[in-house]
Order: structure tokens, then sequence, then C-alpha cells
């Protein structure tokens, strides 16, 4: 029997990484798959390999950008690594005879780029800069915060729950902008607070544009996010490092194909395989994740305070999931 799955929970909704535009419902198409005789590489195999790379690859993100700005500036860091993933993603695509983006959707990924991936990502590199790896994290996942009262500016105001949901993640990132880890680089704290407002208001803006198929939007995005980010390098005169070290550069490398081809493979795989809620998991999985790669491999320092407003703030944000889950 065929089966049709819609993904009716927006992916952006959970908080993205640092590494990956979203994919919105409005643009994903419905998908028509038989369903695969058992095999060794069916879903029982491939959906925890495919859970476990999002928890790990992107959870480690946060790390491999602060390793990568050891010898490389934020914004022409992130401006390669996007510029080199999404022109191979959309080669590969165009390759498989996807169409190309209409004018309109060049331009609708273009602004949406800009504001998830130019603002979003390219701010938390800058913000790395002073702020440990696993801190970031638990800032970007305070974006279903914002994305939840950016959606009032389009009719989709917060119920009780999710009202609720805000009260408590908001909470959270007071505590974390107070706590000892953040207390000490106002500067970051205000560019990752920007971030996730960028990200967040990118993701709602672009669920009513005409935007290209889902895989194709994110090449899109990378594209012109990494265009932007390459302007913004230049602005801040920025230059590539004249001999930067081997595990920064294996750093980038490992961003552009595993954070941005690899682990997003796995995510589009998911979202037409699992259930949204189960797909969008790693927001709640990847800052936890962050903190422990950061702490156990990079060295930083982690303060009870911000292991406590990382604790609510994902609580605000689970509450806020719950209520949408309900409402839909």
């Amino acid at each position: 029997m065929n089966a049709v799955v819609r993904n009716t929970a927006p992916p952006s909704a959970a908080g993205a990484p640092p590494g990956l535009p979203a994919v919105n419902d409005a643009t994903a198409p419905d998908t028509v798959a038989a369903a695969p005789p058992p095999t060794m590489f069916g879903p029982r195999v491939l959906v925890p390999a495919a859970l476990l790379a999002l928890y790990v690859i992107w959870g480690s993100t946060y790390l491999a950008i602060r390793v990568a700005l050891e010898s490389y500036p934020p914004f022409l860091m992130a401006g390669t690594r996007f510029l080199v993933a999404g022109g191979l993603f959309y080669a590969f695509l165009r390759w498989r005879g996807m169409a190309a983006p209409t004018k309109t959707q060049w331009i609708n990924a273009a602004v949406t780029g800009t504001l998830l991936l130019g603002m979003g990502n390219g701010l938390v590199c800058y913000a790395e800069q002073t702020v440990a790896s696993g801190l970031a994290a638990v800032a970007v996942a305070a974006m279903p915060l914002f994305a939840a009262v950016f959606g009032g500016l389009y009719g989709q105001w917060p119920r009780r729950m999710e009202w609720l949901g805000l009260a408590i993640g908001f909470a959270g990132v007071v505590l974390l902008n107070l706590g000892g880890g953040m207390a000490g680089a106002p500067l970051g704290a205000i560019a990752l607070l920007v971030a996730g407002m960028s990200w967040a208001f990118g993701s709602v803006w672009s669920r009513r544009r005409d935007m290209p198929p889902a895989a194709m939007n994110t090449a899109a995005q990378m594209l012109t996010g990494g265009t932007v980010l390459f302007v913004g390098a230049l602005l801040f005169g920025e230059r590539y490092p004249e001999g930067p070290s081997m595990v920064s550069t294996l750093s980038l490398i490992y961003l552009a194909a595993m954070g941005s081809l690899v682990a997003f493979t796995a995510y589009l795989y998911l979202l037409n395989t699992v259930r949204p809620a189960l797909a969008t998991s790693y927001a709640y999985v990847n800052p936890p994740v962050a903190v422990l790669f950061g702490a156990l491999l990079g060295g930083e320092t982690v303060h009870a305070f911000d292991l406590v407003a990382m604790a609510v703030i994902l609580g605000g944000v689970a509450l806020i999931a719950l209520a949408r889950e309900r409402r839909t």
C-alpha cells in the first residue's frame, strides 16, 4: 500500500542548528512512497542512524565553529562553508533533474538566507569568539520562543499553554544572560539574541512566500546566505589567513561536509519517514550535546547557573511544541 506523508509541523519551529537553513512545511511537497521490503537498510536501521547523525553531528557543529575560528574570521569562515556546501548541493540537485528556482523563488530564498544564515549563523559565529560553544547552543535553542512571538504578526497569536511556555522560556534566556558564562561577554550575548530573532523571523516570513521545493530551498539559501556573508566579510575587512592551522581547516571542512550535507540528508530522510515531533527532536538534544562536547573536548567551563538556564529554556520550548501538536 502506498502512503502519502505530509509534514504538518515546520522544522523551523523547533530551532535549526547554526549550520542549516530551515525547511518550511509550506514548500515541502507531499511524498508518495511505497513501503520498502524489509532489509538491513530499512527504517529500523536508517531511522536510528539518522537520528544519531542529527544529535551528534549538529550538536558538535558549535564546537567545530569555535575551533575553525582559531584561524578563520567569523563571516569569511561561514561564507566559505555555505557557498561550498550550497554549490555542491545545488549542482547535485540539478544533476538529478530538479528544476532551478524561479526569479521570485531566488529573491525569497535570498531574503530568507540573509536572515537565517547571513545574520543568524553569521552572528552565532561572531559570538563564539567570546562565548563558549555550549552556551551558544543553549542561546540558539531559544529561537522557537521568538518564532512564536513573530507568528503574531500574521495573526497566529500564542494560546494559553504557549504563553506559559514563552514566559518560562524567556525567563531561562534572562537567567542565561545573567549567568557566569555570558555575563562577561555582552557583545556576544547581544549577537546571539539578534541571531535568534533573525532566525525566527526568517522562518516565519518564509512560510508565507513562494519558496523553492524543500531540498532546492536549502541549496538556494546556502548560496545566497553565503554570498551575503562574503560581502559582510569584505565590509569588515576580513581576509583568509596566510597559515591557517590544520585543525581549523579540518573543522571548516567538517562543517561544510558533515554539518551542512550529511546531517541535512539524514534530516530530509526523517522528515519523510517519521512524525515531525521525532524529526525535530534534535532541538532538545543538540544543546546538552553541544555543552558536553564543549566541556569534554573544548575545555569549556560550564556553570551550574547555565545548566539551570538551559533546562528552563528547553522546558519552555517543549511546552510550546506540545501546545502546537495538540492544536494540529
